[in-house]
């Protein structure tokens, strides 16, 4: 599978996930794969800049190794780990969020942080909403989601603990302790499919939008796997975010 990034910034993803190091985002197209990628320019000539990959919160500890093998251009996927994202919201993964921000500022460039993909999907435990469209309660909804994922882009991005505390506080969150976090070179993407599934207003892309203050790509999903993939619903992604680069996260055939 594959991950271009429209714009600014490309990434590639199948089911899954990109990097060269001091790599920065340009005016072009950029490309990315999950998977073998000398293998993937073997067979297709197509020379991928970003390395995908999938890794729970509870692998926090083993970030540093995982960036690593990502170079250039890492794009890494955060699952919660089964952590409800009213749980996330208000600091009881922070301990995992802390090491991801020290990973990402011990990389030496670009590293592309894609908290809760497919968010609006029901197969992923952090959607509000069970397949039929009944609600899964105030600790997986779609508020508790925004300020959660608002959480890992504070932490993520890193600076001083004040500075870091009051962009929490200004949420009605709690603050991450009064250490200062390392600054990083990361670029959070958010990832919702252009549809909700199930296809309900509440469950739409839009209703998990945590703020452009949090946000530096939007990506979409396009699979033509079982059903066929929504043009309109990603136009209709693309239009809603003007100013910001965007990406094709995963895709496949």
């Amino acid at each position: 599978m594959a991950i271009v990034v429209v714009l600014l910034c490309a990434a590639v993803e199948g089911g899954g996930p990109g990097g060269a190091s001091g790599a920065r985002e340009s005016g072009r197209t950029q490309l990315g794969i999950l998977g073998n990628a000398a293998r993937f320019t073997q067979l297709t000539g197509q020379r991928s800049t970003i390395r995908h990959v999938f890794a729970g919160l509870q692998q926090a500890g083993a970030l540093p190794r995982i960036l690593e093998g990502l170079r250039p251009v890492p794009l890494l996927a955060i699952k919660s780990g089964g952590i409800s994202t009213l749980d996330l919201a208000q600091g009881r993964g922070d301990s995992s969020l802390v090491q991801l921000n020290r990973a990402v500022a011990d990389f030496d460039g670009l590293v592309y942080v894609r908290p809760l993909p497919e968010m609006n999907g029901h197969w992923n435990d952090y959607c509000a909403f069970n397949t039929d469209g009944s609600s899964r309660g105030p600790r997986y909804s779609t508020a508790a989601f925004r300020k959660a994922f608002a959480r890992i882009a504070i932490i993520a991005r890193g600076g001083p603990a004040g500075q870091v505390n009051a962009k929490l506080r200004k949420l009605g969150l709690p603050g991450v302790g009064s250490g200062d976090l390392p600054e990083t070179n990361a670029r959070i993407v958010w990832n919702p499919q252009g549809y909700g599934a199930p296809d309900i207003p509440a469950n739409s892309a839009q209703a998990y939008y945590p703020g452009d203050a949090y946000v530096d790509v939007v990506a979409d999903d396009l699979y033509d796997q079982g059903f066929k993939a929504a043009w309109e619903a990603n136009d209709a992604l693309y239009a809603a975010h003007p100013h910001k680069p965007y990406g094709i996260a995963e895709w496949g055939l």
